[in-house]
């Protein structure tokens, strides 16, 4: 045996947080994945299992596609970040907040695709014209823009205007979803980068919308609860398959 062999870093941490780390890897990779991701900027986060106060994030050279469960940052939340620390400060100063905020959820995504950035800037929103969009009835909320997210003042009005919602339009800029696991926070980005893409598709024929009626919209919203709590979460394995036929390195 070599005394001198470099552990493997799934040995030096505790169960859930390694599980964490895939998740959140995967996470990375799946935006990427869409094509979501803008080469080295934009975030993803996640809350460390049994260390509430300290959250994992992206090195902030890397690539979403070169991110790896072992390569992922661990930081505390409560400091006052430098980029010495290896993580983007606009992306800590969102993701702690939020995180430090919600002590609900889990899991962050922050995208600025074309899409995401398009209906940040309609004055109207979302509208509920799809069952994509139905996910988020009643639980959306509207942050106004302040520049790049760097100073931590801004931390207090991000939480109070995400509220208890699962998601967030940032006005003129990209758009937030947060969930109790990564599954939560991935499956939510995906549906509402579909819902505005099709209300926009919509919006471009000129013709009239037809709208969900708010009666069918909760309806609806309790059947997605349903189906997340069961059968629903059957597609994050499914999820990890594909990347795992299409790059496996993220579990490392």
């Amino acid at each position: 045996m070599n005394i001198h062999a470099k552990a493997s870093p799934a040995t030096t941490m505790s169960p859930a947080e390694w599980e964490s780390r895939v998740d959140l890897a995967a996470v990375y990779r799946l935006v990427a994945h869409y094509g979501w991701d803008d080469v080295i900027y934009n975030h993803c986060s996640m809350r460390v299992p049994g260390e509430d106060r300290k959250l994992l994030m992206k090195r902030h050279e890397l690539l979403w596609t070169e991110v790896t469960a072992s390569n992922l940052v661990k930081i505390d939340m409560d400091e006052d970040l430098d980029e010495r620390s290896g993580v983007n400060r606009p992306g800590f100063t969102l993701h702690g907040g939020i995180l430090r905020g919600r002590g609900d959820v889990n899991c962050a995504v922050h995208v600025h695709t074309r899409t995401g950035m398009a209906i940040a800037g309609l004055k109207g929103g979302l509208r509920m014209v799809s069952q994509e969009a139905v996910r988020f009835f009643g639980c959306i909320g509207y942050h106004p823009y302040e520049g790049i997210t760097e100073d931590f003042a801004e931390r207090e009005r991000l939480i109070a205007h995400l509220g208890s919602n699962r998601a967030m339009i940032m006005h003129n800029h990209g758009v937030l979803t947060v969930g109790k696991s990564a599954r939560e926070a991935f499956i939510l980005m995906k549906h509402l980068l579909e819902a505005a893409e099709i209300q926009l598709a919509m919006e471009a024929t000129g013709g009239g919308l037809i709208e969900i009626p708010p009666e069918t919209c909760k309806k609806t919203l309790l059947q997605y609860e349903k189906h997340d709590s069961g059968r629903g979460a059957a597609d994050w394995p499914a999820y990890l398959r594909m990347l795992d036929r299409l790059d496996p390195s993220y579990r490392t």
